[in-house]
């Protein structure tokens, strides 16, 4: 794995990959890419870039999603996000495209690339950051969440308030990793199609921006840009 972190993390998190449990995992991982024929998303060199693109220091929002996305081409290591080149989305990312437009009238753009909200602060952090292709959870406890938890430990350690985003129970479950003391909670159902009814009409993006505004920190340009078809 790619261990080329931005410093506040390396800081902050660098002393985990020196772990049993890490190695363990790092190991785990780099087997089944040697063993699994049609191959373990995303690729090595994605698996931090939530972290490679937003910065401890920078991170204001903490989007919490829960392992990549099993199709072909769609992960690159930011939850919910897919890569410029798929044209058909998934349907929790549909879906909150339906809530974005609903809640501050931006249009769903022509690709899922959430790249951009992640270079204004927002960490798209999936619990489990690897997968077998076409195996849903597929390594679900091998040592994932034990990283990810201590990353959103390190988030909430923060001086500077944050905003959570918890869409579902399982992301739900680690506001016992939170100072919700310090920091703002925003949290519903998931956007899958097994949930989305109590997603729709929730508001998150307006909720994460008055929160932000109120701690005096730049609002989040939701605006995804189309790229050429």
């Amino acid at each position: 794995m790619n261990l080329d972190l931005p410093q506040s993390w390396r800081d902050a998190i660098g002393s985990e990959f020196d772990k049993p449990y890490f190695k363990n995992l790092a190991k785990f991982v780099d087997d089944e890419r040697q063993a699994f024929p049609l191959g373990i998303y995303p690729a090595a060199n994605q698996v931090f870039a939530a972290l490679q693109f937003t910065p401890l220091d920078e991170v204001n929002v903490l989007l919490l999603g829960q392992d990549p996305y099993p199709g072909e081409g769609m992960a690159h290591g930011l939850c919910f996000s897919v890569e410029k080149t798929v044209r058909k989305l998934p349907a929790s990312l549909k879906n909150i495209f339906k809530e974005l437009e609903s809640d501050i009238g931006i249009p769903a753009p022509n690709n899922g690339y959430l790249v951009p909200w992640a270079q204004q602060g927002v960490l798209m952090l999936n619990t489990i950051l690897t997968l077998r292709a076409g195996e849903p959870l597929s390594h679900k406890g091998h040592g994932w969440e034990i990283f990810t938890d201590e990353i959103i430990r390190q988030v909430s350690a923060k001086s500077d308030p944050v905003v959570f985003v918890l869409w579902g129970k399982p992301a739900q479950s680690k506001i016992k990793l939170i100072d919700t003391e310090r920091h703002v909670i925003v949290q519903s159902a998931h956007p899958s199609p097994l949930s989305c009814r109590d997603f729709f009409g929730t508001r998150p993006f307006s909720a994460i921006n008055s929160a932000l505004r109120a701690a005096r920190k730049p609002e989040i340009d939701w605006g995804i840009p189309d790229v050429p078809l």
